[in-house]
């Protein structure tokens, strides 16, 4: 940049910074984050370095704005370790209260929105934790893991001064929690690496979980880790809590650190005022804290509420607005997924945020593009929001000299040149993705064999983006089906391939052909399903179907499955009524796929696996939460509705309109003697 574009570079900051400055101080109101405000004017600090002599007096670097805002054995859990859906804003949590109260009057509470009581608890941000207590003595402390298997860090917890190694009573019991680092203490440890030559962490919980995984607990000890423990997951030994309030109280009372700036509030109105209170105080902690976590009070709810395949419904992460800043648009270039649909990515000046060096980010889709009026040439605010896509969220349109592009979506595809349309949806509607029609583009089939070879589906280590696009080139591999019958000579041929080369990928596609039915489900790439719901299609398949006849799945009816909203099971029934997906499924098994068949020494100390149960009416023996608990200690699910996912459903006395819907869909009815005697010879 010479001095001339530096000028004219440095007034445009200088405007934006000063504009900015106005409507903050004037009007009460922030238009960008301090986080980008911060990167604008580093931008312009570091143009006035490199031109001292356009240096004025009325630049925002000459004056202060305020404060700157700064190997393990595994174990299986006990109790499953679950993750918070996150949300973003105040309508989002009003309509989740709203829809909590929904189900909670199906189940006969008397429930409404904004009538529901909750507890809003800092999220901290650090390492979660599980630690179990027998009898009173520390006997585990482990990392979350997979929710199911975690890492055994006891050595390290022992180390940790406010984690006590026996309660005050002689309870088995588990809790969870956070293991977290002090600002203070993680700027010492930083100075301390960075005199040293070593690389710094780069925030609080990065240096937590990077403690917590050393082997000398010395490390843990000299590094000053501190905790919060929050939830019971399970308890013997005294009755358990009937609220999210007690639960913390009772926490306290056996000598855990707990956050005392937990509040109860009767309405989610409270739950806002609060949230809105930590939002502006948040950074006066000595420690990190990234949201709020709003729970539900009332264990009773929590429990009729239950849980999705991957977090509970009674609970909810609100995260702060996340980590932004200020870059420019270098490029806006279009990428084609493997369903075919087409995502405008802006290429970005490098820029580092939320702990990582970004230079691509998403822009979504047209309509987005027409929204925020994104060009060529134009600086940026972009936000990446933990392991998050990083995506560009405002264009500072005052910083335009001129020289900045409009964006057009392609008529055609970039790679193909096949025809571009917007799909419709069942109402008529069109949908916001422009695809690609053809369906032999082979940037959808390049991007569905990256899928497919991906870890978390068929795992098949070395099969590369560059020998994918080999063996594509040279017409090796027209469908992932095509991978299992490549031989030595056809990868030996290839550029590059030498016998090792050619030993291992051949032995990672042939390892690889035995595969779980959840990962073989995630592999085929089927629109919006994932990880969790390829697990609960699983099991519907190995209850419901058995023989595994895919074919069966085009009309089959999931309307049963809870977790299974009508947007994705329409779009399973599409894949599998669609006669050239069953004829790639089909010629994978003949090519030498297999489904791995789950040996019942796998589920051993779950005898209840793959059992669901509803109770309906009064029980004499437990309560419904004691009922309830010991299905999920040993291994089984609660449901509080009745469907074709219920293996069974358990009366008392007076039970209600669950037991006729039982009888209609002739699911086993079983008496709560029964129920006992079951669960006692399990």
């Amino acid at each position: 940049m010479n001095k001339r574009e530096a000028k004219k570079r440095i007034d445009a900051l200088k405007r934006e910074l000063k504009q900015h400055d106005h409507t903050y101080h004037v009007f009460d109101r922030a238009e960008i984050s301090d986080s980008a405000w911060d990167a604008l004017k580093k931008e312009l600090k570091n143009l006035e370095t490199q031109f001292p002599d356009l240096v004025a007096k009325d630049s925002p670097t000459q004056k202060v704005r305020g404060i700157a805002l700064a190997k393990f054995q595994k174990v299986r859990h006990k109790v499953r370790q679950w993750s918070l859906n996150d949300i973003f804003d105040f309508h989002d949590l009003e309509e989740w209260d709203a829809s909590i109260a929904k189900m909670l009057s199906k189940e006969g509470v008397s429930a409404e929105q904004g009538s529901l009581d909750y507890v809003a608890e800092l999220k901290i941000d650090g390492l979660h934790i599980a630690l179990t207590y027998e009898k009173g003595n520390l006997a585990l402390a482990a990392t979350r893991g997979d929710g199911l298997i975690g890492e055994d860090v006891t050595h390290n917890a022992l180390a940790i001064s406010d984690i006590p190694k026996r309660l005050s009573k002689p309870y088995s019991i588990i809790v969870e929690g956070e293991v977290w680092l002090s600002k203070l203490e993680l700027a010492r440890i930083n100075k301390e690496r960075k005199a040293q030559g070593e690389p710094e962490f780069a925030n609080p919980r990065n240096a937590a979980a990077g403690t917590m995984r050393q082997l000398d607990p010395e490390i843990a000890r000299a590094r000053r880790l501190d905790s919060f423990i929050y939830d019971v997951s399970f308890l013997e030994g005294a009755d358990f809590p009937k609220t999210q309030k007690e639960e913390l109280e009772l926490l306290a009372s056996l000598g855990f650190h707990i956050n005392s700036h937990y509040f109860y509030a009767q309405n989610i109105f409270l739950v806002k005022k609060y949230i809105e209170k930590w939002e502006k105080k948040k950074e006066y902690e000595g420690y990190g804290i990234d949201g709020i976590v709003v729970k539900l009070n009332r264990r009773e709810c929590q429990d009729m509420l239950g849980y999705t395949g991957k977090a509970p419904r009674f609970s909810v992460a609100y995260k702060f607005p996340a980590e932004e800043t200020a870059t420019m648009i270098s490029a806006i270039e279009i990428q084609v997924g493997r369903t075919g649909v087409l995502t405008p990515v802006a290429h970005l000046r490098p820029v580092k945020v939320a702990g990582t060096t970004v230079s691509r980010a998403t822009l979504h889709n047209e309509d987005e593009i027409s929204r925020l009026d994104a060009r060529v040439g134009d600086t940026v605010i972009i936000r990446k929001a933990g392991d998050i896509i990083p995506e560009v969220v405002k264009a500072l349109a005052r910083m335009r000299d001129g020289s900045q592009k409009k964006f057009v979506m392609p008529k055609v595809c970039p790679i193909c040149r096949g025809a571009v349309a917007k799909k419709r949806s069942d109402g008529g509607d069109e949908l916001v993705a422009r695809y690609c029609t053809n369906k032999l583009c082979p940037a959808q089939a390049r991007a569905g064999m990256e899928h497919f070879v991906s870890k978390k589906a068929f795992n098949i280590i070395g099969l590369g983006e560059k020998i994918l696009d080999a063996l594509a080139k040279n017409e090796l591999v027209n469908d992932p089906s095509d991978l299992f019958l490549l031989r030595r000579e056809d990868l030996f041929s290839l550029e590059g391939f030498k016998e090792k080369k050619t030993e291992n990928i051949l032995n990672a596609i042939s390892k690889s052909k035995e595969i779980e039915l959840p990962r073989f489900i995630y592999s085929l790439g089927i629109r919006h399903v994932g990880e969790e719901t390829s697990q609960i299609l699983a099991e519907y398949i190995v209850k419901n179907n058995p023989a595994q006849n895919f074919a069966a799945l085009g009309n089959a009816d999931l309307s049963s499955v809870s977790e299974i909203g009508t947007v994705i099971s329409q779009s399973i029934n599409d894949y599998f009524a669609n006669q050239e997906n069953i004829d790639l499924i089909k010629k994978l098994f003949k090519n030498g796929v297999r489904i791995k068949k789950t040996e019942p020494s796998e589920k051993a100390g779950v005898p209840l696996y793959g059992m669901t149960f509803v109770f309906t009416g009064s029980l004499s023996g437990f309560s419904r939460d004691e009922a309830s608990r010991l299905v999920r200690k040993l291994g089984g699910k609660v449901a509080h509705t009745v469907g074709g996912n219920v293996t069974y459903v358990v009366i008392g006395e007076t039970p209600g309109s669950k037991l006729q819907k039982a009888k209609l869909l002739k699911i086993k009815i079983m008496s709560e003697g029964e129920f006992k005697e079951l669960v006692m010879v399990a």
